[in-house]
């Protein structure tokens, strides 16, 4: 059994916070953004925390470049240069990211306040992005439904157009299963269930190449302590895809992730239909004030962001981003909080 709430949040007008509650899991979710703003899980002891980055205030979130919580779109990840071809016709788009447009653009989904209705368990959130938003063709109606069941929170994306345009919707919500006063992640064990990754450029696009893991630091198909293998990952850390499935492959979903962190006991475990996750360890957080006053920092927190391949509107063999008239994009993405 889940209660489902609302109540107005912040000062500025048609923004709501919903909370569902079961036994097990609190999620409170903004209209703003379709944002993730909190969600509280027990650990070993019984005690329970905090473990989604964010704000005390809505303000935070206006202003918030970082993505905390968000759904992001129309194309989640990088679009290499902002630029793209679809049925003949070059679409340009604002690049936000160096020479790359990221996560929909200057005002992607994440600072668009849907339109929220309670549903059975939960909350369905509802938006229009009229032709031509952000660059992208085709006026598009986008739901994302987040329903609780004990100790699952479960998203469910749907799209349609009436244009044929790409789309990769996720959500952007950076986790500490310590909970926000923790300073880092380096005590956590992740597993992702991927034999293959993408390496990237030097603006984190794609090389092509699709990699197997065995054998690079990119290889988490068991557990490992993500502190030590910080060190040995080029860069300032993990910000790259994992695949999970491959083009041809059918739809179905997929164990994507394990993370725990051994002290609390916590266990978040995520599983999609989507071909890809991308793991980002936070590396771009530079000290900015979170909930209860934290300061987020470099490594403060990890992402688990279930998508399609980034950039794939520009790499053929990638799985396709495109959807086309009269067809529904559909994909899930399973959160369970568990403890060991």
């Amino acid at each position: 059994m889940t209660d489902v709430s609302v109540q107005q949040w912040g000062e500025v007008g048609g923004v709501d916070l919903w909370v569902l509650q079961s036994t097990q899991v609190r999620v409170e979710v903004l209209s703003l953004g379709s944002i993730l703003r909190s969600v509280c899980c027990r650990g070993r002891e019984g005690h329970m925390e905090d473990v989604v980055l964010g704000f005390d205030q809505l303000e935070g979130y206006l202003s918030d470049q970082r993505y905390l919580g968000a759904t992001v779109g129309r194309v989640a990840n990088r679009i290499a240069r902002g630029r793209f071809v679809v049925e003949g016709e070059e679409y340009r788009l604002d690049t936000n990211n160096g020479p790359n447009a990221l996560h929909g653009g200057l005002r992607g989904f994440n600072k668009a306040i849907w339109l929220a209705a309670a549903v059975e368990g939960g909350v369905q959130l509802s938006l229009t992005s009229p032709d031509g938003d952000q660059g992208y063709p085709g006026e598009v109606q986008v739901s994302v439904c987040y329903t609780l069941q004990g100790e699952t929170l479960t998203a469910e994306y749907h799209a349609r157009s009436t244009k044929t345009t790409p789309i990769n919707l996720t959500n952007h919500s950076y986790f500490n299963l310590a909970g926000q006063a923790a300073a880092d992640i380096y005590d956590h064990q992740v597993s992702i269930s991927a034999q293959c990754y993408l390496p990237v450029d030097d603006s984190s696009i794609p090389t092509g190449e699709i990699r197997r893991v065995k054998g690079t630091p990119f290889d988490l198909t068991t557990p490992v302590l993500i502190g030590p293998r910080l060190k040995e990952v080029p860069g300032p850390g993990f910000d790259h895809n994992f695949c999970l499935s491959f083009p041809g492959d059918s739809w179905t979903e997929r164990d994507a992730a394990r993370v725990c962190h051994p002290a609390s006991g916590r266990v978040l475990e995520v599983s999609t239909s989507q071909p890809g996750v991308q793991f980002y360890t936070a590396n771009f957080l530079d000290g900015l004030t979170g909930k209860g006053g934290v300061r987020y920092r470099k490594h403060s927190s990890f992402c688990l962001e279930t998508q399609n391949w980034p950039d794939a509107v520009n790499q053929a063999p990638f799985p396709s981003c495109l959807l086309s008239p009269g067809e529904d994009y559909h994909h899930v993405t399973r959160f369970t909080f568990t403890t060991v």
